[in-house]
């Protein structure tokens, strides 16, 4: 029996993950929650599953969810809010196995503190591994526990290195799905709608990442994060525009075989594969190998979508660039999702923000989030600076 830590519950990583414990209840028991603000949803997983302890984000909703779980006879269900909270349930001493899946720098601090309590990590979250990555593998290697990726991605290019060994790797191939504007010329990225990026054509996610895949920093993110969990040089990690979304990456080795992984695109697949490694279980998820008639793959535009340059670049200068480049992505894309900025504005932000950053290697979680903190309020000040009429960046005064 796994006993699992759930970061991010509520979430579509955490959902899937209850899903896939609900299908296997001999396999897996969720023994700690820890969720976002979502009160009525946090009272029906409690309800539902019964963990030791759960976590919510704000003290006022701890204190009626106390209320209403004694109300209904689940009073033995210890409730605990905020940063310290999701910490508590990151280590929670019954816990084996913990999915971090709370989206940005906010699962930083107990993603890195269930590591260093010796759990096995399953990682969602991407922006741990951007903002911190080389402190959190680091550390697992200290404790001897595997990082297994869930990112459908990085989980298929895990089971692709069980064909051989990491000195054997000549590169990793990370497939994209282009997003929804592959085919849109670059005049008409000024007149894109929160609508239009919202519409992916292949994966249903969270907004953010909807955001940054039509942009393509998500697919920036997570050559970063292929670099840390599997130690890895940028120039080793490449991406490859594959509309089809069918092979979800592929692994070259030296002798020139290529190991390809493809799937249906359901996030339960991962998601059970990093909960039962080194095992594989039987599952219903099966992809029909006949669509395997059409398969397109290109490289990526860097000029259209400059995004992805800026990643790499982040990636190669390492230190605090990386946590800048997540930190001004954040900010742009939240400004995007509320009507402050356009579009294209997004990558402006984001390489202004990275050029501004100065701070050398980062030695402690305690600095990476300093810096985190120094580049949003940079980011911030350049959202504040956009012009909405004309859709262009003002130039602001700020030292970072």
């Amino acid at each position: 029996m796994r006993r699992i830590a759930i970061l991010g519950s509520t979430g579509s990583i955490g959902r899937s993950t209850l899903s896939v414990a609900e299908s296997y209840p001999d396999r897996f028991q969720i023994v700690a929650l820890a969720t976002g603000s979502n009160l009525k949803v946090a009272f029906e997983q409690a309800r539902r599953w019964r963990p030791r302890v759960l976590s919510i984000a704000a003290e006022p909703d701890a204190d009626v969810l106390r209320a209403r779980l004694k109300q209904a006879g689940l009073g033995e269900i210890e409730v605990v809010h905020g940063a310290a909270g999701t910490v508590k349930v990151a280590t929670h001493s019954e816990a084996d196995f913990v999915v971090s899946a709370i989206v940005g720098v906010a699962g930083l601090e107990a993603t890195y503190e269930a590591v260093k309590a010796g759990k096995t990590v399953g990682v969602a979250n991407k922006e741990c591994l951007v903002a911190a990555g080389e402190l959190i593998t680091a550390e697992a290697r200290r404790q001897g526990k595997p990082l297994l990726p869930i990112d459908s991605e990085h989980n298929a290019v895990h089971q692709c290195l069980r064909g051989g060994r990491l000195e054997e790797v000549e590169r990793i191939w990370l497939t994209a799905s282009g997003g929804p504007f592959l085919n849109t010329p670059r005049s008409e990225f000024d007149s894109i709608t929160v609508e239009q990026a919202l519409n992916h054509p292949t994966w249903k996610m969270g907004k953010r990442i909807t955001i940054d895949s039509a942009t393509l920093m998500n697919k920036g993110f997570e050559v970063i994060e292929a670099c840390r969990l599997f130690h890895l040089p940028p120039a080793k990690v490449e991406v490859l525009v594959h509309p089809q979304s069918t092979i979800h990456s592929m692994v070259e080795f030296v002798d020139g075989s290529i190991l390809a992984q493809f799937s249906v695109t359901d996030m339960r697949l991962p998601i059970l594969y990093a909960l039962t490694y080194p095992e594989r279980i039987q599952s219903d998820m099966r992809f029909p190998v006949g669509n395997l008639r059409h398969l397109d793959f290109c490289p990526p535009d860097v000029n259209k979508f400059p995004c992805l340059r800026i990643a790499y670049e982040a990636a190669e200068a390492g230190g605090a660039k990386t946590v800048a480049l997540n930190a001004a992505d954040e900010v742009a894309v939240a400004a995007f999702l509320e009507g402050t900025i356009g579009f294209a504005d997004i990558p402006r932000i984001i390489e202004d923000t990275v050029s501004a950053s100065n701070r050398g290697q980062l030695e402690s979680i305690r600095e990476v989030l300093e810096a985190d903190t120094e580049a949003r309020r940079y980011a911030q000040e350049f959202v504040l600076g956009v012009n909405k009429k004309t859709g262009h960046l003002r130039p602001i005064s700020v030292v970072l």
